[in-house]
């Protein structure tokens, strides 16, 4: 392969290049801590509680407990003080548009209990609360060394692999690189990066639509089941830029939509299995999220070479749509709660999800009924991305553990702690060479393996009358190794391996959050 860049010609492709991938899809797993400030200020660890109308998202039995009807409201806002909008390094810097501050309305709700006997209550509950806040500034440098993102493409060229490794960023670089040797033969050359800076803002949310039906029978064993409905939202804007030999740079500029809904159902029950204690036991099975999701993504790549001082720039861009589904892991969840008079509640919550089942899947056939009016859609696992999923990703396990004081009985102050243990096998990476849909249409290369995340939380709450007033603060902290692109290690020859070390990134936020409530 040749090291000089060939061909200075601008290009305007629309391919379909965005599916489902691994990576991509990690987004929609798991949920933040958010709901009511009770909640949060607990940590959540209220599933065997009960008596929160959050709960209706994870153990909807917790609202068999409500005696009294209640309406709450919550809001806040989220705060990345840590984060930088503009990073410079070696020469090149990446600056985006981002807000570190924003406000977040967070949850509305409302619990209406049908007394059915003396000690029986049926319980109907509708509940709205943002389960993911995409709100994220992301940024990494680092050096290179004899490693490049149009290197990753030559040399996925030279190996002659088939069209379902050959993503829209191997396609802009084919088209500014591409060439012919002087034998005629198709050729594809490459420049080696020296440094590289990343800029990310990711913004959206999933909003999640509970709607629960839960009762008890003598007080003594309490059920729900909870129909949900997921609405994403999901917007992203990356800048990647590249230092290259021969006088030369890179720059990569990338824009995701994800849009889509989901569904799912949740079973739970609490029992207390001493009468005269106020011990209580939770357990919880969620089914998988059935998400029918609508990707569209807009990629552009450039690069400029300065020969005897004067700029060259050639540049190629690409715009996609794409149809797909992911149908997410299991969920169970094992809690216990204990109260001491009036006065103080201890609550603990384990659950756990294999992220490693997650079934990537594609649309295999769409048709429109006329007699409904309504269209629909067929989808087949996607085996090759499963298979990736599978080896990339592990079994989450999530502790949560909460406790609330009343030094008086209308004034609460309230503690929680959360870890949720990493999603990623130590060695995963982002494949790029997947035979699968969701390697053909990536419109991006980097990947990011984060860590275990830790959150703590505080909260405090007041009582007037039938109203009460709740705040809390919750800070997220998560560590991960961030990277371009794959590596590729080919012969014994150094020189034409392609490995980018790993880059420490963090995702630190600060919630704050703000609940009122009415009880009738």
């Amino acid at each position: 392969m040749k090291h000089c860049i060939i061909g200075f010609l601008g290009c305007v492709l629309a391919l379909p290049m965005a599916a489902q991938e691994t990576y991509q899809n990690t987004r929609l797993l798991g949920n933040d801590l958010n709901g009511t400030a009770r909640y949060v200020g607990m940590g959540g660890a209220m599933e065997a509680l009960g008596a929160d109308i959050s709960t209706i998202s994870t153990n909807p039995a917790g609202l068999g407990l409500f005696r009294k009807g209640q309406v709450t409201l919550s809001g806040g806002f989220l705060s990345q003080p840590d984060a930088t909008t503009h990073t410079s390094f070696e020469g090149i810097q990446a600056s985006i548009n981002a807000d570190k501050n924003k406000l977040s309305f967070d949850q509305i709700g409302v619990v209406a209990p049908l007394r059915m006997g003396q000690n029986s209550y049926l319980n109907l509950g509708f509940n709205y609360h943002k389960s993911r806040n995409f709100n994220q500034i992301l940024n990494a440098a680092a050096r290179l060394e004899n490693a490049s993102q149009n290197k990753l493409s030559a040399i996925k060229y030279a190996l002659g692999v088939d069209e379902y490794a050959w993503n829209g960023v191997d396609a802009n670089y084919e088209n500014l690189l591409g060439g012919k040797d002087d034998q005629g033969a198709e050729v594809m050359s490459y420049l080696n990066g020296t440094a590289y800076v990343f800029g990310q803002y990711q913004q959206g949310y999933i909003g999640s639509y509970d709607f629960c039906v839960s009762g008890n029978i003598n007080d003594r064993v309490y059920l729900g089941v909870t129909l949900g409905l997921q609405d994403v939202n999901y917007r992203s804007n990356t800048y990647y830029t590249e230092n290259l030999e021969a006088n030369a740079y890179s720059e990569m500029w990338e824009s995701l939509k994800i849009d889509g809904t989901g569904v799912d159902i949740k079973f739970g029950a609490i029992f207390r299995p001493i009468e005269e204690s106020p011990f209580r036991v939770g357990l919880y099975i969620n089914t998988p999220v059935f998400y029918d999701l609508t990707m569209r993504g807009v990629n552009d790549v450039s690069m400029t070479q300065y020969v005897n001082d004067q700029a060259h720039t050639a540049d190629c861009s690409q715009t996609a749509s794409y149809d797909y589904k992911v149908y997410t892991p299991w969920k169970f969840g094992l809690s216990m709660g204990h109260t001491v008079a009036n006065s103080l509640a201890l609550g603990a919550t384990y659950e756990y999800a294999d992220y490693g089942s997650t079934d990537n899947r594609i649309i295999s056939r769409s048709y429109y009924d006329p007699w409904y009016g309504d269209y629909y859609s067929d989808s087949e696992s996607d085996a090759a991305m499963n298979e990736h999923s599978k080896q990339s990703l592990k079994g989450v396990h999530t502790l949560k553990l909460g406790m609330e004081y009343k030094p008086i009985s209308s004034f609460a102050l309230r503690a929680g702690y959360n870890f949720i243990s990493s999603a990623f096998e130590k060695d995963a990476f982002r494949d790029g060479s997947i035979e699968s849909p969701g390697s053909a249409y990536a419109t991006s290369t980097d990947y990011t393996n984060w860590k275990a995340t830790h959150r703590f939380t505080l909260g405090m709450g007041y009582q007037v009358g039938k109203a009460n007033f709740d705040v809390a603060y919750q800070y997220n902290q998560t560590k991960g190794d961030f990277y371009p692109f794959m590596s590729y290690v080919g012969d014994e020859n150094p020189a034409n391996d392609n490995v980018a070390s790993a880059c420490e990134v963090k995702n630190n936020r600060h919630q704050f959050l703000f609940t009122v409530g009415y009880r009738f």
